[in-house]
């Protein structure tokens, strides 16, 4: 308070300008809605028949006022005004609007505005000659890239039924559908079973894992027991997870991972690197940490993006390419350890031993790392 005022006076003016600021707010609270104009979206509608695949694109008028430089974005739901702009409208849009079927991008035309009042939009057909029935439809719609907010709505329909339904915008410009055809089946398998095969292979902590239990050797039946159990284990576990039943948080599972790795090397040094039919933990290790590997698996998975409509599909087709994976990973390296064994056993139970010693400091390693220093994660 400035020397000499009177503390009244003071209050007062204090007061009047509180009152005032609040006021300033308020107006402006109250003016933002009728200065902003109503947010735009689009609508794509595709339809497939026996004869192929068609649809409709609706775009909003504010939109398309804004692509064509009009200063009147409802005189474009005047049907002759929307007949005289729509060609240069739809040579604007359909390069934005991608569609790749069956992993061939192909060319899209759009055609025939017409004004849909209570959308307050335009309507083009979208035709894509002399295409077949596809099994996958890749879409990509930045329509309006200048507009951030601008969000499509997509809806795919076979014959009659709504099948798919997806919201894109800046964030999410793709979708992907499946269709519920033996032909969309294929197409899920093309794309699901290879992804399972390269995350096996590309994840150098399962694969250290699978070599781990494998370092001890034993018969094929033996090691067709672990593969079977560490099998069963993720795969329960990832369809929970890839179904959002449960899913715990990767800064425990990861961390998990790698004590999985390094519990697998420590119990191959108890043993001596020669497993004892009689103690050989192996396979329910390997069923019991398979559990964990699931969740790991699952995290790429849902970031890879499961179809709704063919949930069954892709979670079965991953689970092969797993499977997969595991065997490449598998066979080659129990037929070169059973080939030191037979050569000497001595040189077997040192190749275990040795292999154990890696497989600890790795999995140690990784512990560490993903523990303590979780931005470095592998």
């Amino acid at each position: 308070m400035p020397t000499g005022s009177d503390p009244v006076q003071f209050a007062v003016a204090v007061t009047r300008h509180c009152l005032a600021v609040l006021a300033a707010v308020l107006w402006l609270g109250a003016a933002a809605p009728a200065a902003a104009h109503p947010a735009p979206f689009s609508y794509l509608d595709l339809h497939l028949t026996p004869a192929g695949l068609a649809g409709t694109l609706t775009v909003h008028d504010l939109d398309a006022a804004y692509e064509l430089r009009l200063t009147d974005a409802n005189a474009l739901l005047d049907a002759t005004v929307a007949r005289r702009h729509g060609p240069a409208l739809a040579a604007i849009l359909a390069p934005r609007l991608r569609l790749t079927l069956d992993g061939r991008l192909v060319a899209v035309t759009l055609a025939d505005a017409v004004p849909v009042p209570d959308r307050q939009g335009l309507r083009f057909t979208v035709a894509l000659p002399g295409t077949a029935v596809p099994g996958r439809i890749h879409i990509d719609a930045t329509l309006f890239p200048y507009d951030e907010t601008h969000q499509t709505f997509v809806n795919v329909y076979e014959g009659d039924a709504l099948r798919y339904q997806a919201i894109l915008d800046a964030r999410h410009p793709t979708t992907d559908y499946y269709a519920g055809t033996w032909q969309g089946v294929g197409a899920v398998l093309g794309t699901f079973v290879p992804a399972g095969i390269q995350h096996i292979l590309i994840g150098p902590d399962h694969i250290l894992f699978l070599l781990g239990l494998l370092l001890l050797g034993g018969g094929a039946k033996r090691l067709g027991l672990i593969v079977t159990a560490f099998t069963l284990g993720h795969s329960v576990t990832l369809s929970l997870a890839a179904l959002d039943v449960y899913a715990p948080p990767a800064s425990v599972v990861e961390p998990l991972i790698a004590l999985s790795i390094v519990l697998v090397g420590v119990d191959n040094l108890l043993v001596g690197g020669v497993p004892s039919s009689g103690r050989d933990l192996r396979p329910w290790m390997a069923g019991l940490f398979g559990l964990v590997h699931g969740f790991g698996f699952a995290s790429v998975l849902r970031e890879f993006g499961l179809p709704r409509e063919a949930l069954g599909w892709s979670l079965f087709g991953f689970n092969v390419g797993v499977e997969l994976g595991q065997l490449a990973i598998v066979v080659p390296a129990a037929l070169v350890l059973e080939a030191v064994r037979r050569h000497s056993t001595l040189a077997a139970a040192r190749v275990a031993m040795v292999g154990s010693v890696v497989v600890v400091v790795a999995g140690t390693w990784w512990f560490v790392q993903r523990v303590f220093f979780p931005g470095g994660v592998a």
